[in-house]
C-alpha cells in the first residue's frame, strides 16, 4: 500500500512539473510573438476605431484611424479634416483596442509617407505643417525621397505666384503632421 501511494505522490508530482512546464513554454512563446508586433500593427488592429495620439511637437489630435501605412499614419478628425502623421511623430496613443494586424501586402506594405505626401501634392490641397515651431501653410510643391518643398500661402488664398511669400523645403524626419482640410 505504501508503494502505491509513494508511486501515485510522484506520479501526481511527475504531472504537476509537466504542467508547469507546459504553461512556462506557452507563456514564453507567448512573449516571444508579442515581442515581435510594432506599433503600425498595433494600429492597424484599430482602423476604424476613434484614437487620440500625442506627437513629439504639436498639439494632440484626435479622430477616426482611417488608415496605416508603413511610416505613418492617417486620422480623419472633424470639421472634414485628415491629419497624415509619420510614426516617428507620435510619442502615445490613446484608445487602441487588444488588437494587432500585420501589413495586408505587398503594395500596401510600401505605401508611404512620401506616396501620400505626393497624392497631396498632386491633388494641390493647401495643408498646414507641423514640424518643431509655429505651424506653416501652403501648398506641397514635391516631395524628394527625404524631404517636401512648401509654398508658403495664406491657408484661405489659392497658390498663386502672387500670393506665394516662400519656399521652404522640410525634411521628411523633421515632420510631426500634416493637416488637411
Amino acid at each position: 500500500m505504501r508503494l502505491e501511494a509513494l508511486f501515485a505522490d510522484l506520479e501526481s508530482q511527475f504531472e504537476a512539473l509537466q504542467d508547469g512546464d507546459l504553461y512556462g513554454e506557452v507563456a514564453d512563446r507567448i512573449r516571444a510573438e508579442v515581442g515581435k508586433i510594432t506599433v503600425l500593427d498595433r494600429l492597424r488592429g484599430a482602423v476604424g476605431t476613434p484614437i487620440r495620439v500625442e506627437l513629439r511637437h504639436a498639439d494632440p489630435v484626435q479622430g477616426t484611424l482611417s488608415r496605416v501605412g508603413k511610416d505613418c499614419l492617417l486620422l480623419e478628425a472633424e470639421r472634414y479634416e485628415e491629419w497624415l502623421i509619420p510614426d516617428t511623430a507620435l510619442t502615445a496613443v490613446h484608445g487602441l483596442g487588444p488588437f494587432a494586424e500585420p501589413a495586408e501586402g505587398a503594395v500596401a506594405a510600401k505605401l508611404g509617407l512620401a506616396h501620400l505626401l505626393r497624392g497631396i501634392a498632386r491633388d494641390r490641397s493647401p495643408v498646414t505643417l507641423f514640424c518643431g515651431g509655429n505651424p506653416i501653410t501652403g501648398t506641397i510643391d514635391r516631395v524628394g525621397a527625404d524631404f517636401l518643398e512648401l509654398a508658403e500661402h495664406p491657408l484661405d488664398a489659392p497658390r498663386r505666384r502672387t500670393e506665394v511669400y516662400n519656399s521652404r523645403l522640410v525634411p521628411t524626419q523633421a515632420l510631426d503632421a500634416v493637416r488637411r482640410r
